[in-house]
């Protein structure tokens, strides 16, 4: 897809999740699973590659490194779509057996924003009704790496998500990677 085509999806955030220890593991707030991975043949779905050619890298020394640039971003979306709805419930069903939960104890899916029909075949592969989905998509767009921030908070602020609830989060990007957590909120 050329920057034509993607440059449509993408929306514009920050977010930032804090998270601290709690000596108590009866405290409210835990992560109880996690899994993740990578898959760097997955790169030619979608990546953005460095545009500086000739410039000098960043170096050690006194003199100054070379701006660094990227060319647009490349994405062949039916691949990227495949990917994510195949991988984002193995991601959560990793992490919910490292937990050693089920799918049925999971409160809320919380994941990246990226499309809505990937929202919809994720919740509809792990047995989540779509009102335990949440979403902000059509607000925003694709928020890239502040999507579950946003959205999370979102929830939590509108009372969706309340203390001890079970949180399935999953997301997926470039390069191609994934990552997902069950958190119990506190």
């Amino acid at each position: 897809m050329s920057a034509e085509g993607t440059c449509i999806l993408f929306g514009d955030g920050c977010g930032a999740v804090v998270v601290s220890t709690n000596p108590d593991p009866s405290a409210p707030g835990a992560i109880l699973g996690m899994e993740m991975g990578s898959d760097g043949a997955g790169h030619r779905h979608l990546h953005c590659t460095f545009a500086g050619g000739g410039l000098k890298p960043m170096a050690e020394g006194d003199e100054a490194s070379s701006r660094a640039s990227y060319a647009n971003i490349h994405m062949a979306g039916q691949d990227v779509f495949k990917f994510a709805v195949r991988t984002v419930p193995a991601v959560i069903d990793g992490a919910l057996a490292k937990a050693n939960l089920t799918k049925e104890s999971v409160d809320w899916l919380v994941m990246h924003q990226a499309n809505q029909r990937i929202l919809d075949a994720a919740a509809l592969r792990l047995g989540l009704p779509a009102d335990r989905v949440v979403s902000n998509l059509a607000q925003y767009g694709n928020t890239s790496a502040a999507s579950i921030p946003l959205a999370l908070d979102e929830a939590v602020r509108g009372g969706l998500i309340k203390p001890g609830d079970k949180i399935a989060m999953a997301g997926f990007g470039a390069g191609l990677t994934w990552a997902g957590a069950i958190v119990r909120w506190g």
